[in-house]
């Protein structure tokens, strides 16, 4: 009997179709975490704005800008986010964007915090929006639009809307 040394042609033909299979499996599913992992950090950064949404109505600031009397959000510019700057905020003209507050807030009413993905988010969800809403009692829903972000997409706490927010 002969001593071997190294792999035979088959063997390694199966173990590279085995590779090429779990790769094939495995890519997509890399790329919908990615997607997921992207919404979920805009919905962080819109839902960091609920806090000041809130210090702004408690002291009367109804108005959002960095005037006196005004509501000055300061939100950081986001890769992933377009949309332009309210107050201070730091949105780089025309690149990066902030989330953006409806104004006037409203105490008794809805208000809207609205994340719009784009910029280097997934083409998949590029245009979709997360909006975090406030209704009378000061309780704070988020939602996505569902004809970008889908079901697949959305975290469970922000599920998807049928036809968008």
């Amino acid at each position: 009997m002969k001593n071997q040394k190294g792999f035979t042609l088959i063997e390694l033909m199966i173990v590279v179709a085995i590779i090429a299979i779990l790769a094939a499996i495995a890519i997509p599913q890399y790329q919908t975490y990615v997607i997921r992992s992207q919404v979920t950090r805009a919905m962080g950064e819109a839902g960091d704005l609920k806090v000041v949404v809130e210090d702004c109505i408690n002291n009367g600031k109804l108005t959002i800008g960095n005037g006196a009397g005004e509501c000055d959000p300061t939100a950081t510019a986001s890769d992933i986010l377009t949309g332009g700057a309210q107050g201070s905020e730091t949105a780089t003209a025309g690149t990066n964007g902030v989330p953006t507050i409806d104004t006037p807030l409203l105490p008794n009413g809805s208000t809207k915090i609205t994340a719009t993905l784009g910029n280097r988010a997934s083409g998949k969800i590029t245009g979709g929006t997360v909006i975090w809403t406030r209704d009378q009692n000061g309780a704070w829903t988020c939602a996505t639009d569902g004809a970008k972000v889908t079901d697949k997409f959305s975290p469970a706490s922000c599920p998807a809307t049928a036809a968008g927010p």
